[in-house]
């Protein structure tokens, strides 16, 4: 009898554990590709920490693609911005409303590498109607040896 109660005590347990802690469908978070790789993942409170994109050995056909997860809901107004350090705008890329909820921005790696002038730090933001304020996804760091602070 013991060994009946306790077998089902083990199978609640299981079970409930594999629904409690499973995730959420949808989510925020962002994932930034180098020609179809992924050089960059971020979610959840993982996105409040800033980290380095390297864009050193880079080539002009190269592509930096966005996908940027708005918890399910498709992005409208995107914008992906390079800033200097002092949070200057130097170049903005505007997208039109997605299709799907995570629809991809494509920008030329050579349009980021090329506003790269002297020992100036980089940083990629992407804002949207969703997220109106803006969030910094990464430093850019275009150059070997070359450190970036944000």
């Amino acid at each position: 009898m013991i060994s009946i109660i306790s077998k089902k005590l083990a199978l609640v347990i299981i079970c409930s554990s594999l629904f409690s802690f499973s995730p959420v469908p949808g989510g925020e978070g962002f994932e930034i590709y180098l020609n179809n790789k992924v050089v960059l993942q971020q979610y959840g409170s993982d996105m409040n920490t800033i980290r380095t994109l390297q864009l050193v050995a880079t080539k002009p056909a190269d592509q930096l693609m966005i996908k940027y997860h708005h918890c399910g809901e498709v992005g409208k107004n995107r914008i992906v911005t390079i800033k200097d350090a002092q949070n200057s705008i130097m170049k903005e890329f505007r997208f039109p409303d997605g299709a799907i909820p995570v629809a991809a921005m494509s920008v030329p790696v050579k349009d980021i590498v090329k506003l790269k002038k002297g020992n100036i730090a980089l940083k990629l933001y992407y804002t949207s109607s969703e997220l109106p304020a803006g969030r910094m996804l990464a430093l850019i760091n275009t150059a070997a040896g070359v450190q970036t602070q944000p």
